[in-house]
């Protein structure tokens, strides 16, 4: 039997259907509840495979289940232990909580300032935890990348309702934190990850041989990262504000019972490369330090992590 790629996916990456199962798979909610020394075995026992010496009698299946645990808790630069509320596999119970609490509470200015204070705080921990640590931050750009995105997000979720309760009919209201998770994420994201836009990122051909560092790739992977970040939460933040309007007016009692409101909402939340023409063009600096890193030649596409 042929032995297993370690440091490949196991699915293939290349489609929309592999990428979901790559993803679904090392992001499995299930493995939040592990014990940290169970991780640390995992880890273990993919670096025993890939010099050849795990113990006798590993099977296949222990091996895919400790890459899945090593991808969904291991940082993929460094390998260190990624905090729990910052890992990949802890984003769907972690925003499904506070996504459902901020669209059941935006009624008041108190409940927009404590669902926005979480959501930042969350949001800034998991940045922190899936940069790229070839670049690193100081305690200093994180402390104003945080009070910066707090900011935003309150000027632009106390803004909006101001302007959409004298100017809008109500169920404008609802969407008061999406605006405000928009915004946050422009001026959050860019702010914790400012020293890859000042120094570069480290870029790789195709079998993993470091050939320089980038800007251009820098700025590419965290504009894709901001946008991806609001289309995920697009889905859930634009149609549950439709579906909760008419219940509540379908069951008027419904909407004194906030606990049982959010709760419902947090359910239903739950439910719902770039090319070295383009771098010869833009970064020649980067373009000279590939021909002299490579002898003269030049890989026709290049890889770097954009980070989560």
């Amino acid at each position: 039997m042929s032995r297993i790629d370690v440091d490949k996916p196991l699915y293939d990456v290349n489609t929309f259907v592999g990428r979901f199962r790559h993803f679904a798979w090392m992001s499995d909610p299930r493995t939040c509840i592990l014990s940290d020394d169970k991780l640390r075995q995992a880890k273990t026992l993919i670096e025993q495979y890939r010099k050849g010496q795990e113990p006798p009698g590993t099977t296949s299946d222990q091996v895919k289940y400790a890459m899945k645990l090593y991808s969904s808790a291991f940082h993929p630069d460094s390998g260190e232990l990624q905090n729990f509320a910052g890992r990949m596999s802890f984003q769907m119970p972690g925003g499904m909580i506070i996504t459902g609490a901020m669209l059941a509470f935006y009624r008041t200015v108190p409940e927009i300032f404590l669902c926005q204070f979480v959501n930042q705080s969350f949001n800034a921990l998991v940045n922190y935890t899936n940069r790229n640590a070839n670049s690193p931050t100081s305690v200093t750009q994180l402390g104003v990348a945080y009070v910066s995105a707090t900011s935003s997000a309150l000027v632009a979720a106390l803004g909006c309702k101001s302007y959409w309760t004298k100017r809008a009919p109500p169920i404008f209201q609802r969407y008061v934190p999406f605006a405000a998770v928009a915004v946050a994420n422009c001026v959050n994201i860019p702010l914790m990850r400012q020293n890859e836009i000042a120094k570069g990122i480290e870029v790789t051909d195709e079998n993993g041989n470091v050939v320089g560092r980038s800007r251009l790739a820098a700025v590419k992977g965290i504009s894709q990262v901001v946008m991806s970040r609001i289309t995920m939460c697009a889905p859930g933040m634009l149609l549950l504000p439709i579906l909760m309007e008419k219940i509540e007016k379908a069951y008027p009692a419904y909407k004194r019972m906030k606990l049982l409101d959010a709760s419902v909402q947090t359910c239903m939340v739950g439910c719902f490369s770039l090319k070295t023409s383009t771098m010869k063009r833009f970064e020649p600096t980067l373009y000279e330090e590939m021909v002299e890193r490579n002898k003269g030649k030049v890989p026709e596409k290049i890889y770097f992590n954009k980070g989560l």
